[in-house]
């Protein structure tokens, strides 16, 4: 399976411009799945709820799930794209999920990171595995990746690969994707933006260097930190059904849930 991702730097509210340029990017591009940044088609430096209102779509009638779903079917191919998702009165920083057959599903972030805590409702959903035919892949946005519960319940659920959109600017998730990957024996699609989006005095540097990581902490393929880049690799899925670690060790039948309970955090406490 070809699989990779898109790395650019979105323009803020430039809904139009950022979808034309990830179709320019994708136009030669042989792939079966494909990764773009969290909040692709927006940017990420919200200043206020109203910014937020006006930015955000409703998943099918909107222009960019539209625009998502004519691009899967031209190019016979799956994307996991990052937009804002406007819900009655609310507002979630989602990934829509799209094949060349049309809308397959949205994921809404359930780790909010910093101001997102300001403009964004917490997903409420849960982490979902979609089927691909032969292969399962998972979806999670950005500060999922610090919460190593996150790719446990995908991977737990049979996904093969976790697509990962993101906006990161914190220099520790790449190395970190790694032991996410070998502690569940999956592959992963980290696709970050690059560049500094500054607005009303404030700013953030995003760190690109988007990544697809393997089931053994391997690296496959990095970009670089400011560039431009569609990466992809022909990934061998099936490795990823196989969680042996050893002739001993199965990584998944050697679990002890019976022991981490006390990890669970008691509402009536």
């Amino acid at each position: 399976m070809k699989a990779g991702f898109v790395q650019f730097e979105p323009l803020f509210g430039e809904v139009d411009k950022n979808m034309e340029k990830v179709e320019k990017l994708i136009d030669n591009v042989d792939a079966d799945l494909l990764v773009l940044p969290e909040l692709f088609n927006t940017g990420y430096v919200f200043t206020s709820i109203d910014e937020v209102a006006a930015l955000s779509e409703e998943i099918l009638k909107g222009k960019t799930t539209q625009a998502l779903m004519r691009m899967a079917k031209s190019k016979d191919v799956f994307l996991v794209a990052g937009i804002a998702k406007k819900s009655d009165d609310k507002y979630f920083n989602s990934a829509v999920i799209v094949s060349p057959q049309g809308y397959i599903g949205t994921y809404r972030k359930i780790h909010l990171f910093f101001e997102e805590k300001l403009w964004f409702d917490p997903g409420d959903g849960n982490f979902e595995v979609y089927d691909i035919g032969k292969y399962k892949f998972g979806v999670m946005i950005c500060f999922d990746w610090f919460f190593p519960e996150a790719m446990r319940a995908l991977s737990l659920q049979g996904a093969h690969i976790i697509c990962h959109s993101s906006n990161l600017v914190l220099p520790f998730c790449q190395d970190a994707m790694k032991t996410r990957c070998l502690e569940n024996r999956v592959f992963a699609i980290t696709a970050n933006r690059t560049g500094t989006e500054a607005r009303n005095g404030k700013s953030l540097t995003f760190t690109g260097k988007s990544q697809i990581t393997g089931h053994t902490a391997e690296v496959f393929y990095q970009a670089a930190p400011d560039t431009d880049e569609v990466g992809i690799v022909d990934v061998d899925m099936t490795i990823a059904e196989n969680k042996r670690l050893n002739e001993y060790n199965d990584i998944f039948e050697d679990r002890r849930p019976e022991f981490y309970k006390r990890l669970l955090r008691d509402s009536a406490e």
